[in-house]
């Protein structure tokens, strides 16, 4: 019974420090870095803050949907 218990902490111990070793130290200042965040525009309508990459814009206005872009714009 003695041996049993006596492997089962050996491998356990193992496993342990085997998975300790692996893992990059966090104290060794390899944290990643975040990617740039994504500009964010106002809709000249309703005001919601879209990503400019998704957001339409006329002129100097930006739009976060195709309705209000034309909502907002003059009709001829």
């Amino acid at each position: 019974m003695f041996r049993l218990l006596f492997w089962i902490a050996v491998i356990a111990a193992a496993v342990w420090l085997w998975r300790r070793l692996k893992r990059p130290n966090a104290a060794s200042g390899a944290t990643p870095t975040p990617d740039d965040p994504t500009p964010m525009v106002r809709c000249a309508q309703c005001g919601v803050h879209v990503p400019r990459d998704k957001a339409l814009p006329q002129g100097e206005r930006w739009y976060c949907s195709r309705a209000h872009l034309e909502q907002d714009s003059p009709r001829q």
